[in-house]
């Protein structure tokens, strides 16, 4: 990854654990995926700001179409 590469939100939960398992889903695709903003002291700020997942800008489109097929399949 170069140092200019962007990170685009590619989903948002309440709880770390949902979070958690959608970034799963997408590295287990190959897409390397992060959470950000679970680290909170605070867990109940997770209601008031949002648990992203994040994938680097170039993979956001698939990160959507695997997301996607993956809420269809439920």
């Amino acid at each position: 990854m170069s140092d200019t590469q962007k990170f685009k939100t590619v989903a948002e939960f309440t709880e770390r654990t949902s979070a958690d398992i959608c970034a799963a889903l997408l590295r287990d695709n190959g897409i390397p995926a992060g959470v950000f903003g679970a680290d909170s002291s605070y867990p109940s700020l997770g209601y008031v700001k949002a648990i992203e997942v994040k994938v680097n800008e170039n993979d956001y489109e698939e990160a959507k179409r695997i997301l996607a097929a993956s809420e269809s399949a439920e």
